[in-house]
């Protein structure tokens, strides 16, 4: 063998190749094969160059002996016997020589790659580089046999790819033939075939094998298709994230077969893929274009994967701000849609919840801790892209709004919230990237000064809670930012120093920058610097504790005392060393009690809290406020008034201003002073203490108790003349004057309050004790009369109410005291109170303030205004309290408060609770159930839903007593504040709670027909209540049909000659209340609401038709849609509902207008419903539903027609009713009539509205022609959009002409008759 292999090499190099022809035709074809077999090493490329030297194609036999060395070449470069040199020089050999192959050969040869492939013997796919050069070959012959006829050689070509795509792969040679079909020309169709058949294979490979192939894919894809390759890939790993979620979810997989991906496994998988994809968008932009397209057209498809790869590509710059725009949008349309799915029953019955594109971004981070690296970066913008776009914008006049955020509850404010978690989680999971967030998120609370930072603030907090230790390591920074504090905003310098208590606990460099900085601010020239170092300073006292101090659960922040302990290395810090500090920041805060009212205000405002928290500070706090009370008290017994009110206002020019806030001052010592006794009476006994600092604390309190009841006892024997003050003198702030006596009047008011709240709390329920309360009352209540009737008779307008100094706690306890204490012991002194019905009021509305305030800014005045476990505890109390008063106390008890034009009390109660639901729904909604449930006339042991339901009933009786009373007992604003508590109320079931909502419509539906109210306000609210539970529960198109219905028969025809027929499906719908626009108006707005619905179902509609192209093209595919079908049939009752209000002689004005734009939106979506079939028909020829021509047919020939009819109406400013003859309401009719017409001409929706109708009737042309249903047979045109002449009409006109000449002919002698007289 081997003298035959040197003979045949010898040869091959000579001159002679006739004598290797014939040497190589001595040897059978076994022997060459054998030859072939036995080749290793270098000497294989010139034996087989040999071998087709001496073997010429135009022989038969030299064709023959190329193919079988071809034939067993093949199989043995695959064998892996050889070295992968010597592979390549035969494949590069056999490469140059397949040119010279026949027809017929070739053939044999692509069958035989073929069939290898088939029985899987291509594993190692060395061989498979010469498959494209052999198909290559054999498509540029002419003709070859294929069975019993003939092919060309590209149809050949054809078939061969089609059977090998057709066939079974190996999974070991999948990633070779993707690759070896990158050098094979494909056409369109060919290529789309072969990548199905590739994505196919995804499931059967090892999950290793992934990567190579995504990276063959997509250098596959630059022959075309590369929107089937991304989603084939996207969806491979959206189907395996589901699998592994579901896995994780029920524990070990009960599939045996499939055997469970470790998760750490697929991460890395995906990341691997992630990189490969984003690579390949930067050299191929046409990829990264399809990319952005598709996901563009349907964000729903968007998953943890295809949401990481889009933050990839966002690296790429010219994608950037591309990719964050459909982010934002995507965010932001997810949440919107949620919202709207939620709020419609409708909508929930036919469709599935759709996926929540926050939680996938939130995945996303989560799975980002598996060396994510590429993605990380595109996260952080993400977080600052959303909070940005999406967080709190700047009130009026670019002021920042006050109090702290309320839930997030509107789609901006809740992708606002994902861009913080975002943030956080990420800051929490990635060390590279936690220096870049926290720059940013402190720079932003710098520089954003004149936008709301609430959400980076509360960003910045959760993150020095959850990673303190890591923000000490980057506290360079944050010190940085503490030297730009007395030029932040108030809201910001509070919210940014309450973050960073914990870490200034442990460090010690952190705390003493922030000392240094306040100290500058305190002497800072503008207010709000020192404003900022009154804040700091107070922070820092209430969370240095000193030894000593008195546990007090109400801390104004929470901070983990383990994370404490855990940084707590630094041994000067302990509580004993904390009095020095303390005392000095004390020392630093007695200046501010030189300085304006606003900084005096601050501190005193914050002194109690301190005290709660640092007991041990009591000394020095109480000798201040009491050396500063000194300074305005007047001690002579005999003087009065007890206050020197001369010296807490100063002036500048022609302008006074308030210097000391004395009410404020005598609060916070009656305050601290009361919280002291309390707590030294349940203080253990066996504390330890000095006898010198008990004896000089009872010295200052003693004294202090004496100097208020002095206070009490001469300010009830003061008149006004006593305080400057007279019920003649000027009150208005436009004057010097005024302002003045205006600032005397609001101090002693406010110091008659404190005393109030002090003499109860002191009066441990004595009969005399509560005497002198209702002798202060009787003084603040004259002086609060005359303040509210003089104060607005100056140049400017007078201000509101001033706010009540009473503490929320007191209200609380004075409520009790009121209406639920029945200890017999208390009966007689509480009976002084309760006798006083004015004083009752007074409490009432304070109460009502109070709730105000708290669901205004969060917080309220007086102590324990900031802490929300405290301020909830009272807002359960009150709940209770209000709702024993509301119901056990009939109204008609209060008939002397309506004589007198004023709220009752009932009312004032009704106004509480439904200040208290709104606020505990915005600020505590996880506690609403509590709340309910801590009121003892609640049923025990109910579920929040029972509960609920419990006190919806007892509202229900309440206003259903309202409706059963004469109509002269009717109180309007009782009924309608009872209808707004059952709107919250109804706003708290659960959606499963079916048997609830459905007793509740048929229940406010049997009101609206039990009683004929004339009140339209009342109609509204009961109305506007039922349309939003039919949108919960069932359907409102058929209630806004009734109603609709109703309008239309109270207020006539706008054809004066039709008689519309009497109907009444609501009692509550009548001449008065229809009038009125509030119920017409409230119709149309629910209309509008239904059609955001209809545009969102065709919006989905179309996009599920544009990525849905595989469904079945049966003619009446469509016909059982159920969602078709639902458009369909709601449209058509809208339609007939507004055909009657398009009927109705509405009366010229705002319903006109909004009617005509309601009219020319259900045109545009009806448009858009012709839009979406005109898409259905060009796709797949199919029939038209039946439903929709009737809906056309009914569109054309009943509202159409009415509309035209109605815009002449319109533009007449035809007014409908009897009492034509009256001279006044005609002259009204005028006025109406010519301000309608002022208004259709500056609105133009009439116009807008011819459009919106010959636009819809341009779409059913063309749809017309491509169903081949003539659809326009049911329009008929008018000539109400160009020209008309009405003939009746202008005969009329003609005759009113006459007849005005003949009788002006007549008349004329008469004037000149006068004229010769005179």
């Amino acid at each position: 063998m081997k003298g035959a292999i040197d003979k045949i090499i010898a040869l091959s190099g000579g001159d002679s190749p006739d004598e290797l022809q014939k040497y190589l035709s001595s040897l059978k074809n076994d022997q060459v094969v054998t030859v072939s077999i036995a080749l290793k090493g270098k000497t294989v490329g010139a034996m087989i160059k040999g071998i087709f030297e001496g073997s010429p194609p135009s022989s038969a036999e030299g064709m023959n002996r190329r193919l079988l060395v071809y034939q067993h070449c093949i199989p043995l470069c695959e064998s892996g016997n050889l070295q992968t040199e010597v592979v390549a020089d035969i494949i590069g050999l056999l490469m140059l020589e397949t040119h010279t192959l026949s027809g017929p050969s070739l053939a044999q040869l692509a069958s035989l790659f073929v069939e290898a492939i088939k029985v899987g013997k291509m594993g190692h796919g060395k061989s498979l580089e010469l498959f494209p050069t052999v198909l290559t070959a054999l498509a540029a012959c002419e003709a070859l046999s294929y069975g019993k006829g003939e092919l060309s050689g590209e149809e050949y070509k054809k078939q061969l790819i089609n059977s090998l795509c057709s066939s079974r792969w190996d999974p070991q040679c999948v990633i070779h033939l993707t690759t070896m079909f990158r050098d094979v020309p494909l056409s369109l169709e060919e290529l789309q075939f072969l990548i199905d058949k590739v994505l196919r294979m995804f499931t059967k490979l090892d999950l290793q094998e992934i990567p190579p192939l995504v990276y063959q894919l997509l250098l596959l894809s630059a022959k075309g298709c590369k929107k089937q390759v991304l989603d084939g890939i996207i969806g491979y790993f959206k189907e395996q994230d589901a699998r592994q979620e579901e896995e994780q979810k029920n524990g070990e997989s009960l599939d045996l077969e499939v055997q469970s991906i470790p998760q750490d496994q697929l991460r890395h998988v995906e990341g691997t893929a992630i990189l490969h994809i984003v690579f390949a968008t930067r050299l191929d932009h046409d990829l990264g274009r399809e990319f952005l397209k598709s996901f563009k057209m349907s964000y729903g498809d968007l998953c943890p994967f295809s949401a990481a790869l889009l933050l990839s590509v966002a690296r790429i710059q010219r994608y950037e701000e591309q990719v964050f725009d459909l982010l934002k949008g995507a965010i932001i349309k997810s949440f919107k849609d949620e919202q709207l799915q939620e709020g419609s029953k409708f909508l929930q019955d036919l469709l599935p919840r759709h996926c929540s594109v926050a939680q996938m971004i939130l995945d996303t981070v989560k799975n980002s801790i598996f060396g994510w690296d590429h993605v990380t970066q595109g996260l952080v913008q993400l977080g600052f892209v959303l909070m940005d776009t999406f967080g709190p914008k700047p009130g009026p006049f670019g002021k920042t709004t006050e109090g702290s955020a309320s839930i997030a509850r509107t789609p901006a404010q809740l992708a606002c919230k994902l861009g913080g978690q975002v943030l956080l989680h990420g800051f929490k999971m990635h060390e590279p990237i936690r220096g870049e967030i926290l720059e940013q998120v402190l720079n932003r609370l710098i520089t954003k000064t004149a936008s709301p930072v609430n959400h980076y603030l509360d960003l910045f907090s959760d993150i020095v809670i959850s990673a303190p230790m890591i923000l000490l390591e980057s506290s360079t920074k944050v010190t940085e930012t503490f030297d730009h504090l007395s030029y932040l905003p108030l809201a910001t310098v509070q919210g940014l120093l309450k973050a960073v208590q914990p870490l200034l606990k442990v460090s010690m460099s952190l705390k003493d920058a922030l000392i240094l900085v306040l100290r500058k601010a305190m002497f800072s020239s503008q207010l709000d610097g020192r404003k900022s170092a009154v804040i700091g300073f107070l922070l820092l006292l209430k969370n240095f504790k000193v030894l000593g101090s008195l546990v007090s659960s109400q801390c104004s922040q929470t901070i983990s005392s383990s994370q404490v302990q855990q940084l707590d290395v630094h041994s000067r810090y302990n509580s004993a060393a904390n009095e020095a500090f303390c005392l000095e920041i004390l020392s630093s805060l007695r200046r501010c009690l030189s300085q304006q009212a606003d900084v005096r205000l601050m501190l005193y405002e914050g002194f109690y809290d301190v005290l709660r928290r640092n007991s041990q500070l009591a000394s020095s706090i109480m000798q201040t406020l009491f050396s500063q009370l000194k300074r305005y008290y007047e001690p002579k017994q005999d003087l009065l008034p007890p206050m020197k009110l001369e010296l807490c206002i100063t002036a500048q020019g022609d302008q006074v201003y308030l210097q000391e806030p004395l009410a404020h001052l005598v609060s916070c010592t009656v305050h601290c002073l009361l919280w002291l006794r309390s707590m030294r009476r349940t203080a253990d006994p066996s504390t330890d203490s000095s006898d010198d600092d008990e004896q000089e604390e009872e010295g200052y309190q003693s004294e202090l108790q004496t100097i208020l009841e002095s206070m009490t006892r001469r300010m009830i024997k003061c008149e006004m003349e006593d305080f400057e003050l007279d019920k003649s003198a000027e009150f208005s702030m436009g004057s010097s004057v005024g302002m003045k006596n205006n600032i005397y009047a609001v101090l002693v008011m406010g110091v008659y309050e404190v005393l109030m709240e002090y003499t109860f709390l002191k009066a441990n329920y004595s009969k005399s004790h509560f005497e002198e309360l209702m002798q202060l009352f009787n003084h603040y209540r004259k002086l609060s009369e005359i303040l509210r009737e003089k104060s607005g008779k100056g140049r400017v307008l007078s201000h509101k109410t001033p706010r009540s100094l009473l503490s929320l706690g007191f209200i609380s306890t004075l409520l009790t005291a009121l209406f639920r204490d029945s200890t017999q012991s208390r009966e007689e002194a509480l009976s002084v109170l309760r006798s006083n019905g004015e004083f009752v009021r007074y409490a009432l509305s304070v109460t009502v303030q109070k709730i105000q305030q708290l669901e205004d800014t969060g917080h309220t005045d007086g102590p324990d205004g900031q802490n929300t476990d405290r301020t909830f505890h009272f807002l359960c109390d009150m709940t209770s309290v209000l709702m024993w008063r509301y119901t056990n106390i009939p109204g008609v008890v209060e008939e002397a408060g309506k004589k007198e034009k004023r709220c009752s009390l009932s009312q004032l109660c009704l106004e509480g609770l439904l200040r208290i639901f709104t606020t505990c729904q915005q600020r505590y909604p996880d506690k609403m159930g509590q709340l309910l449930s801590n009121m003892e006339t609640a049923e025990d042991d109910g579920s929040v839903t029972e509960m609920n339901f419990f006190y919806i009933r007892q509202f229900q009786r309440a206003l259903f007593t309202q409706l059963s009373g004469e109509e002269e007992e009717f109180n309007s604003k009782e009924a309608q504040l009872l209808v707004s508590i059952l709107s919250v109320l109804s706003r708290q079931l659960k959606p499963g709670s079916k048997q609830v909502g459905q007793f509740l419509i048929t229940w406010i539906w049997l009101c609206t027909n039990n009683r004929h109210s004339e009140d339209p306000a009342f109609s509204k609210g009961l109305l506007s209540l039922l349309f939003n539970l039919h949108f919960l529960y069932k359907s409102p198109v058929g209630l806004l049909l009734e109603l609709c219905q109703d309008i239309h028969c109270q207020l006539g025809d706008i054809d004066e000659d039709v008689e519309v027929e009497k109907q009444s499906n609501f009692n509550i719908v009548n001449i008065k209340t229809a009038t009125n626009t509030a119920v017409s108006l409230l119709v149309l707005s629910q209309s509008d609401r239904m059609l955001d619905e209809l545009d969102w179902l065709i919006a989905r509609k179309k996009s599920c038709l544009a990525s849905d192209k595989s469904a079945s093209g049966k003619k009446s595919f469509y016909t059982g849609k159920p969602m078709e079908k639902a458009v369909v049939l709601q449209l058509g009752t809208l339609l007939t509902a507004l055909n009657e209000l398009v009927q109705t002689a509405l009366l010229p004005g705002i319903c006109t207008i909004t009617l005509l734009r309601a009219l020319r939106r259900t045109y545009t979506t009806l448009t858009t419903l012709v839009k979406y079939y005109i898409q259905v028909c060009a796709m797949r020829h199919c029939a038209l539903p039946t439903r929709f021509e009737k809906l056309v047919k009914l569109s054309g020939s009943h509202l159409t027609t009415q509309c035209y009819s109605f815009i002449t109406y319109a533009q007449c400013g035809e007014i409908s009713g009897g009492g034509a003859d009256d001279k006044k309401k005609k002259k009204r009719a005028e006025v109406n009539a010519a301000a309608s017409a002022k208004l259709l001409r500056e609105t133009k929706a009439i116009p807008d509205l011819i459009f919106s109708i010959e636009q819809y009737e341009k779409y059913l042309i063309t749809l017309s022609k491509k169903s081949k249903v003539n659809l326009m047979q049911y329009m008929k045109l008018s000539t109400s959009r160009d020209f008309r002449i009405n003939a009746a009409t202008l005969d009329a006109a003609l005759q009113d002409q006459d007849n005005q000449q003949s009788q002006d002919a007549e008349e004329t002698p008469e004037p000149s008759k006068k004229r010769r007289k005179q």
